[in-house]
């Protein structure tokens, strides 16, 4: 069996361009032209997962990342991989244990995308930003000298950060109806929001380096090639909807999705947890607290 670049969450936002960009970049390099590629999804009968299996070196393999162990990682010969974390509260639990295994399995390098460099500290309000701070931290020991480890700070998503400018026009042109439009963005600072895939062209260039070690314990800032203000956002709407948006409709730097993205979580675990408690007539009337 050859030496294997494992890339866990092939399917997702930014691992779908790992996946795309590395086996050119295998294939024009002399070192590592006999490498294969595992991409590991959830699903492999998803259009994505079925697409990637078709690129040339790739094997779609169906398995959760947090299940992943040393000896999994020996049995296939992963020398290298790819991690797009969760943000779930227990992302550093699973994340941990998966470099620990990476570390025993005797993996020499590991791509991991973090977040906004600004929010990865010690002291961040947010618990998924701390989670990042805390795993760079991990590898950053003297117990993870053996693994080598690049972090991947990009800015902001731009479809994240574009996604309720797009709703707005799209409610727009079906009701004739102006909503709230409610940006992340500040009216006039300027952020160099990026695409997902950019974020995995370039850590798909890492993976296929020769000699990674000029990049280990490397914390990589990403940004996109233009900056981008919240009123250059509204313009943009007035421009695809042919009229000014009512400017009380309008509110920047707004969070309320932090909120919105809490409930869909605690709601989903509560239907989960409700699942295993009970029958489905009992679904319908169990309420927990978390």
């Amino acid at each position: 069996m050859a030496p294997t670049i494992l890339i866990a969450g092939a399917t997702g936002n930014t691992g779908q361009a790992v996946v795309e960009t590395l086996p050119k970049l295998l294939q024009s390099s002399k070192a590592l032209s006999d490498y294969r590629i595992i991409a590991l999804t959830r699903s492999s009968k998803s259009p994505v997962a079925q697409r990637l299996a078709k690129l040339p070196g790739v094997e779609v393999i169906e398995k959760n990342w947090v299940d992943i162990t040393s000896d999994w990682l020996r049995e296939h010969q992963v020398t290298r991989a790819f991690i797009a974390p969760h943000n779930n509260p227990n992302a550093f639990a699973e994340e941990s244990t998966f470099h620990i295994a990476a570390l025993n399995a005797g993996v020499k390098y590991v791509v991991r995308i973090s977040t906004t460099a600004a929010n990865v500290r010690a002291d961040s309000p947010a618990y998924y930003a701390r989670t990042h701070w805390a795993v760079e931290a991990l590898l950053s020991s003297p117990e993870f000298t053996n693994l080598q480890w690049t972090s991947l700070q990009p800015n902001v998503f731009s479809a994240f950060y574009l996604s309720s400018a797009i709703e707005f026009i799209k409610n727009y042109r079906k009701t004739g109806n102006q909503g709230d439009l409610k940006l992340m963005a500040s009216k006039d600072a300027p952020v160099g929001v990026i695409d997902s895939s950019e974020v995995g062209v370039f850590a798909a260039h890492l993976l296929s380096q020769e000699d990674p070690s000029v990049h280990n314990k490397a914390k990589y800032v990403l940004n996109g090639p233009e900056d981008v203000t919240g009123q250059q956002i509204v313009d943009l709407v007035e421009h695809y909807i042919g009229t000014q948006v009512e400017v009380e409709k309008v509110s920047y730097q707004d969070t309320s999705f932090v909120d919105q993205i809490w409930e869909h979580q605690m709601g989903r675990k509560m239907f989960n947890f409700n699942h295993e408690q009970g029958s489905p007539g009992d679904r319908c009337t169990q309420d927990y607290t978390y």
